[in-house]
């Protein structure tokens, strides 16, 4: 992956200078500029006429066109959110630069606001931290590799002698897998899958790996069916670990700093948001060369499109279908 270009004036190098630099009336224009670099155009959904006047005082642009206002908020991640874009930027900076994450009880503490507000706002971010779809596919030599994610979980047998039994790695636990591309600088693609089979792994993997690319991989059987597109080689951990080119140690690095992140900050995340700090831990680990303030461009480059409401996040029409209907 490239060296993305530093601006001749980077701006802030650390999170003290960013808390200073990005007032409020600093932060739109940086946002602004980042989501329309060229002209402001309308953000509201069938227009994006360029015909629009923006006015200071009120931070708001009016449509020639069609007549309406909006903000820079409209459209990203930022829409319907009361909490200024000064705090949007620090904590997005923040989320981006913290290796191994960032609670939201401490970005509540940071920014005067509550707790489930950060929270909140660190879900949309990881929203707008999450990759590409269309994003070049993975070449070269590539490393492939599943992992349990969850707390560990016993089953104590009733009658006869009892004991302590376990139903395998994966019992209790979610399962994960990824992919990391070798290089000066590596990529890694991860994703929250059903199981680790040849059914649900092997498909991934010709998605997101070029055909012809070297695929290495740990002694699961799972993968042995990759010999037809790859040139496929395993090492078997019972034995060793590396064996010349042969080994997964960059995706288990990931993994190593992918645990530590949910263990030591996150402590107990539920399953279905565990894709959204997948997202979260892949851009850290693809930008993890650049400095914070082009870590915060990225992410804001994204912003745009994603919207996530407080109720798809809480999955609250979900439960409330699920409920049965008074008699």
């Amino acid at each position: 992956m490239p060296k993305r270009k530093i601006p001749a004036n980077p701006g802030p190098a650390t999170l003290q200078e960013a808390v200073r630099y990005f007032t409020p009336d600093v932060a739109h224009d940086f946002v602004a500029k980042m989501r329309w670099p060229e002209r402001a155009v309308c953000p509201r959904m069938g227009c994006g006429s360029a015909a629009v006047t923006f006015m200071r005082k009120r931070s708001l642009w009016q449509c020639k066109d069609c007549r309406k206002q909006s903000s820079v908020k409209v459209g990203t991640i930022f829409e319907d959110s009361p909490i200024g874009l000064d705090k949007w930027v620090v904590a997005m900076w923040m989320l981006g630069g913290c290796r191994n994450g960032v609670s939201s009880c401490e970005i509540g503490r940071t920014l005067g606001i509550t707790q489930k507000s950060a929270w909140f706002m660190m879900h949309r971010i990881r929203l707008a931290m999450k990759h590409k779809s269309l994003e070049a596919p993975l070449s070269g030599e590539v490393e492939a590799d599943e992992t349990f994610v969850g707390g560990k979980r016993h089953f104590y047998e009733m009658g006869g002698h009892g004991g302590i039994k376990t139903r395998g790695p994966a019992f209790g636990k979610t399962t994960v897998f990824g992919m990391a591309e070798r290089g000066e600088h590596s990529k890694v693609r991860a994703m929250v899958v059903p199981d680790h089979k040849a059914r649900t792994l092997a498909p991934i993997i010709r998605e997101n790996v070029e055909p012809g690319s070297a695929v290495y991989t740990d002694a699961l059987r799972s993968y042995r069916i990759l010999s037809d597109q790859y040139r496929h080689a395993f090492v078997d951990h019972t034995i060793q670990y590396v064996q010349g080119r042969v080994h997964t140690n960059t995706i288990e690095n990931f993994w190593s700093c992918l645990k530590r992140t949910l263990k030591g900050t996150y402590i107990a995340p539920r399953g279905w948001h565990l894709d959204a700090y997948l997202d979260e831990q892949v851009f850290r680990f693809n930008h993890k060369e650049l400095p914070d303030q082009a870590r915060l461009e990225i992410a804001l480059e994204t912003v745009e499109g994603r919207r996530l409401t407080y109720k798809q996040l809480t999955r609250k029409n979900v439960i409330l279908r699920a409920r049965k209907p008074r008699a």
